[in-house]
């Protein structure tokens, strides 16, 4: 964020309440509530964390140039002197929550905002989504996987007022997480990429996932839109939830031809490095190409379309009539046609072998090294059997453990040596204690399939690297505290990337 005024000190108190020590500041450019990126001219709100008290790094703010700490008073007489007006609140995640519902209610009137939730794809779709509606107006979205109690009241608070669209993730792994934040945001979209099973561990059945998901429905602002996958099999259940909870316009998208936004049937073609795909939308049919791999990403992307046409052609579209429509739709797909994807998330990198080998070549690293549960890992598992080996190549996966699938942890690692075997897969490293399920599966059921497991993702490095050849396509993917970003991060130190 640029140092422009984001807040001024008044307006930041009044949002906030609390009582002010020192001179507040005329200009407020950013909202931290983390020292360690806590840009000059920032107000620092020094949030109790799960591991860390943000009281304790008070100092540390003000060094970085904070011009603003909003801290609580009960723990102010343990503050160091500081040469740093405070704002003295009773609580400083509160105080956060209200400066968040601020920015929202200071949005000016044409403003659009939109919330994403889902087992699988919400960073994806929020980051293919701002860049869907970029050449209609200012954007602002939430940065990374800011989805939690406090990501989702930072990425509001910082919401310039000039915002035409702000696009927010929220993410859960318990049931009743999703509204507050959902009525913090009051969404005139709310979109739900697709039910599966993940944080299995904290819920009963997949039934129970998608209603703690159709609790985004909780925040639509009058008049809102609900998004849903018409191919996912609780679309009737989250459409039912949506009714129980008012009267709002409901839009679906998917393969499915009853789907309003639907990927024609047969359009779809899949060449080396991108696809392209054909979408039937309630104001026209357009192609669309993607230069990122994956039937899911076609399946993302079609949410996007549905989504950025509800947000920015259907209003104009009733104001101004179907003229705008060809050329708006034409601006989506443009935009889409740009979108790579990012770390961690089907990013692609074409590298040389490890210098120590003799022999000379590339291989394809596939990271999906963000996160993972039983549809990711399948669908990722797709990808990488749709991955054209060079010659003498081969299809190799490294796999961390799925969590927090509790029960069903067995099961759903074991359920995965069908899918590398469908996906052609010759070479499997796995790490983690979940991860022996398969190996074990894979030994007794798939013994042409090679597998090597480590404890750690970190003990795999050196064996994948040590099995690399000319030609091989590899993906990489497990639950984030893994660690298997850090072994893509291995593979990539040093080598040039096509």
């Amino acid at each position: 964020m640029s140092a422009m005024r984001l807040w001024t000190g008044e307006a930041l108190r009044q949002a906030v309440g609390g009582r002010v020590q020192g001179v507040l500041p005329q200009s407020i450019s950013n909202i931290a509530i983390d020292s360690r990126l806590c840009p000059a001219g920032a107000a620092f709100f020094a949030v109790q964390g799960e591991r860390a008290d943000g009281h304790a790094y008070i100092a540390a703010a003000a060094q970085a140039g904070a011009a603003l700490a909003v801290v609580e008073e009960a723990k102010l007489g343990s503050l160091p002197p500081l040469a740093l007006p405070l704002l003295v609140v009773d609580n400083v995640l509160t105080a956060l929550e209200n400066l968040a519902r601020a920015a929202r209610a200071r949005l000016q009137p044409g403003a659009f905002v939109s919330a994403i939730t889902g087992s699988v794809g919400k960073t994806t779709v929020k980051e293919m989504l701002a860049r869907a509606l970029a050449p209609f107006g200012r954007v602002h979205l939430s940065p990374a996987s800011f989805n939690n109690h406090f990501g989702v009241p930072l990425s509001l608070a910082r919401m310039p007022e000039n915002t035409d669209f702000g696009i927010y993730e929220i993410g859960m792994n318990h049931a009743g997480e999703i509204t507050p934040l959902v009525n913090m945001v009051r969404p005139h979209l709310a979109l739900i990429t697709r039910i599966a099973a993940a944080h299995m561990g904290h819920f009963n059945s997949l039934a129970e996932i998608a209603a703690a998901k159709a609790e985004i429905f909780s925040g639509l602002a009058p008049g809102g839109t609900a998004l849903i996958n018409r191919d996912d099999e609780y679309y009737q259940f989250l459409r039912e939830k949506l009714q129980e909870i008012g009267s709002y316009l409901l839009q679906s998208f998917g393969r499915n031809s009853e789907a309003n936004y639907h990927i024609m049937a047969g359009s779809d073609k899949q060449q080396a490095e991108k696809q392209e795909f054909a979408v039937q939308t309630p104001f026209g049919q357009e192609i669309f190409h993607l230069h990122v791999q994956g039937t899911h990403m076609m399946l993302n992307a079609t949410a996007v379309i549905a989504a950025a046409a509800e947000l920015a052609i259907r209003p104009q579209y009733e104001k101004q009539g179907s003229h705008i429509v060809k050329p708006y739709l034409a601006k989506i797909k443009t935009a889409l046609a740009d979108f790579h994807a990012g770390a961690g998330r089907g990013a692609r990198y074409y590298l040389p072998l490890p210098h120590k080998s003799a022999a000379k070549g590339e291989f394809l690293l596939i990271d999906e090294s963000y996160n993972a549960n039983p549809l990711s890992m399948a669908l990722a598992l797709k990808m990488l059997g749709e991955a054209k080996p060079e010659a003498g190549g081969r299809h190799i996966a490294v796999l961390g453990d799925m969590l927090e699938l509790g029960p069903e942890t067995q099961s759903a690692h074991e359920a995965l040596a069908a899918r590398l075997a469908a996906a052609k897969v010759e070479l499997v490293f796995l790490a983690g204690e979940a991860m022996r399920f398969l190996q074990q599966k894979l030994q007794q059921h798939h013994p042409a399939i090679e597998v090597h497991w480590r404890p750690t993702a970190a003990e795999l490095i050196a064996p994948v690297e040590n099995a690399l050849q000319a030609g091989d396509c590899v993906m990489v993917k497990s639950s984030n505290s893994i660690g298997t970003a850090k072994l893509v991060a291995a593979l990539l130190a040093g080598r040039q990337v096509r």
